[in-house]
This record gives structure tokens, C-alpha cells and sequence, in this order.
């Protein structure tokens, strides 16, 4: 029997937009973007960054870290026991390594980080999790972990298998720091002959607005670890499209946008996001449209564990870079930003 919550369906429009081309040293080639959204004025925007910097020798996507985190937290007799449980922990990292690879073909513990509160202990460990985004196989050593922790430091007790530290879903300071998922940095440099003939602006007005807005604006605000226009749109909209938590996009949109007029007068502009959350396998990556999208991005191609998920995480940044940009250029002209939105959204109704 089919419960009325079954036959319910929620359709979330999306569209390939691009091409955006992307120069390496990641990832070289033409995509079309998948992007699901209901703000349909995403997908031109999207496209219209991903124009311009085709035009303009395409974006270079460069992965700087891969990790997935879980945080346990140990309860210790004292502030003393405490101070010693973190001692030895350190001390033991080669058997907790041993201890995690145990759990799966693919959790590879990389590193830990404690933070002693009073007789509590945050134990951060980091994981590499092959082509999973890997919330589940962190947990899953994490278990073992603290079961091989307490059998040995029988004073302790359980905590709780995350501490919060991790730090999953929630805007934090440490994972802008220490990384979560993918770290990964887009970069391009537009002439500004084609800032002008697609963006409709200057590389000195968009490196100005980029400032006073993203930098200056958000600090003002008092946002942790970010500065930048709208990270979320893009990463949410591709997110839904290759089947990853979307709940992700918390961490994952904090990033930086940088800014420059080149001394040659051109636009050097980049985007570095510490925590893009993607996986190529796992759950929700099953379901045919989100099987097919990746497909197109070729991230279902027979490739040591964890290529696919980079390329993945590369392309996502590129996606993010695009509209990014437009968006910036947009709104250094009065009038623009929500001229479009009417246009567009009234076409689509």
C-alpha cells in the first residue's frame, strides 16, 4: 500500500548550462553544468561567468587538501587525566591508523587534533575516504576508534561519538582552518577587453566591489571565515544535481573571493573553498538523473580511489568561480541585479 507521503513527488527544475571550460592542472575540458534549482536566474548568471572565462583561456582548478572529519569526545576523571589522555593519543596515532583501516577498504586515518576542556576531550580525527564524500565511514572508524581508546583508558568514558568539533553542517572557524571534504582553489585571468563585452564592467570596479562588499561587508556582519557573494546558490543547485548532502552547503559556502586588477589592467579573480563536501559514490548517487549528470562530468570512469571525487569537487569550484563572478559584475552596475531577476522570473512563470 502506498502511503500518501510515497506518491508525493517534488521535482526540483534543472538545466545544463556552460560550457565552462576548465584548463587543469586537475581537470582539462568542455562541461555543461548540472544545476537544480528554483532560482532560474542562477542558470543564466552561470552561464554568462562561464562565457566569459571560456573566452578568456578557461579556469585553472587546483585541489589542495581531501579529508573527512569525525570528532569523539572523552570524558576523563580530571583536568590531569585529561591533559594525559591527549598525550597518549598523540603517542599512539600509528595504532589508530592500523585501527581505522580496519573498518574499510578506503578510511585512511590522515591526521588528529585534541582540544582538552577541562576533564573533556575533543579528539578531531581526519580521514581520507577514497571516492566518497565519507560522513558515514568517518563514523564508522570513529567507532572503532573510541572503542580501542577506552579498552585501553579504562578511567575514560564515553562521551559521544561527535563532539561537535568535526565540525559537521555548522558554520565554524576550524574547518575553514583544518579543511573538510575537498580544499580546493579556482583561478582565472579575463582580459579586460572581455570583462567589458561580458560582464559589462571593469576589472578595477569588480576588484573594488569585491572588497568593500565580500571583505569589508561581511566582516562588518561578523560571518565566520567568509567572504564572498553567494558560494551557497551554486554549490546548493549542483549539490541536488550529483546527489550529495545538501545540508553541506553550511561549510562548504564559507569561502573567499579575491579580487585583482592585474598591473597589465586585466581581472586575476579566484574562489578557495576549504570544505566542498562531494562524492561520486554512496548514497543518492544511485538515482538515474543523478547517475547520468555524473556521467557528463565523467566521475563514473574506472580511476584510483578518490579521482573521481576530486574531479568532481574541481568542476563544482569552477561552477561556483562562474557565477560567483557574474554575480560581482552585476551588481557594480545600478539597476542590473534586479532588473534581471524580473525579467527572468517572470519569463519562467
Amino acid at each position: 500500500m502506498t502511503t500518501e507521503a510515497e506518491s508525493l513527488s517534488l521535482p526540483i527544475p534543472m538545466r545544463l548550462v556552460g560550457p565552462v571550460l576548465l584548463a587543469g592542472p586537475e581537470v582539462e575540458g568542455e562541461f555543461m553544468l548540472p544545476l537544480a534549482t528554483y532560482e532560474t536566474p542562477l542558470w543564466p548568471s552561470v552561464e554568462r561567468g562561464a562565457r566569459a572565462t571560456a573566452r578568456g583561456g578557461g579556469i585553472r582548478v587546483v585541489v589542495t587538501g581531501e579529508t573527512m572529519t569525525r570528532s569523539i569526545l572523552l570524558d576523563a576523571p580530571d583536568a590531569v587525566a585529561a591533559a594525559d589522555l591527549v598525550r597518549f593519543l598523540e603517542a599512539s596515532l600509528d595504532d589508530l591508523r592500523a585501527v581505522a583501516a580496519g573498518t574499510s577498504r578506503f578510511a585512511r586515518l590522515q591526521s588528529l587534533h585534541c582540544e582538552p576542556l577541562g576533564h573533556l576531550v575533543y579528539a578531531r580525527f581526519a580521514f581520507a575516504t577514497g571516492d566518497a564524500s565519507g560522513h558515514n565511514m568517518a563514523t564508522r572508524a570513529a567507532d572503532a576508534l573510541m572503542d580501542w581508546i577506552l579498552a585501553r583508558r579504562p578511567e575514560c568514558r564515553y562521551g559521544s561519538i561527535s563532539g561537535n568539533l568535526c565540525c559537521d553542517k555548522k558554520a565554524s572557524a576550524v574547518n575553514g582552518i583544518l579543511g573538510r571534504g575537498k580544499s580546493v582553489v579556482a583561478e582565472t585571468v579575463l582580459p579586460a577587453r572581455l570583462v567589458g563585452r561580458y560582464l559589462h564592467t571593469t576589472p578595477a570596479r569588480i576588484a573594488e566591489l569585491a572588497w568593500r562588499k565580500n571583505w569589508a561587508g561581511t566582516a562588518l556582519a561578523g560571518t565566520v571565515r567568509s567572504a564572498n557573494a553567494h558560494f551557497a546558490n551554486m554549490l546548493l543547485a549542483f549539490y541536488l544535481a550529483t546527489g550529495q548532502d545538501a545540508a553541506n552547503i553550511v561549510e562548504g559556502s564559507q569561502g573567499f573571493v579575491l579580487a585583482e586588477e592585474t598591473p597589465e589592467g586585466d581581472l586575476r579573480f579566484s574562489c578557495t573553498l576549504p570544505n566542498l563536501i562531494v562524492g561520486t559514490v554512496g548514497n543518492g548517487k544511485g538515482l538515474p538523473a543523478v547517475t547520468e549528470n555524473l556521467r557528463l562530468l565523467g566521475c563514473l570512469e574506472p580511476r584510483e580511489p578518490g579521482a573521481n571525487a576530486r574531479r568532481l569537487a574541481a568542476i563544482c569550484a569552477a561552477c561556483v568561480l562562474c557565477g560567483e563572478l557574474s554575480l560581482l559584475a552585476a551588481q557594480t552596475n545600478p539597476g542590473e541585479l534586479m532588473a534581471a531577476h524580473l525579467r527572468l522570473e517572470r519569463q519562467s512563470k
